[in-house]
């Protein structure tokens, strides 16, 4: 596992999806998280970028143990992977721009991976 993602204060983890294994990180507290919850109006919010889970409002232990919402994340993850990291942002906020947050390809895919249990 490449040590380049981590920083003091996150939680690494791996998980075992479809035979693959994902690394992701966890940051709680994340200014990131902050301004997307405030984006969303929301209380709270994850949020990927590249390899880290950036979490507001919510404890990294919660979050680990809502599996939907964990797929729904590592899904954005493998997205991630899949496009590359300028890419795939790019493609995000284009699909954002033309159809809404709700009806965006990226987060239709992510809300069908909730299901995978």
């Amino acid at each position: 596992m490449q040590k380049k993602y981590w920083k003091p204060g996150m939680l690494s983890k791996v998980m075992k999806n479809n035979n693959n294994q994902i690394h992701y990180f966890i940051k709680e507290k994340s200014l990131l998280a902050h301004i997307a919850a405030w984006k969303l109006n929301t209380s709270s919010v994850a949020i990927v970028l590249g390899h880290t889970i950036h979490l507001h409002n919510t404890k990294k232990e919660d979050f680990l143990k809502n599996k939907r919402w964990l797929n729904h994340e590592i899904c954005h993850i493998k997205q991630f992977e899949d496009n590359g990291f300028l890419t795939f942002i790019f493609k995000y906020l284009m699909e954002s721009l033309r159809n809404g947050y709700y009806n965006n390809k990226y987060e239709i895919e992510a809300r069908l991976a909730e299901q995978e249990l």
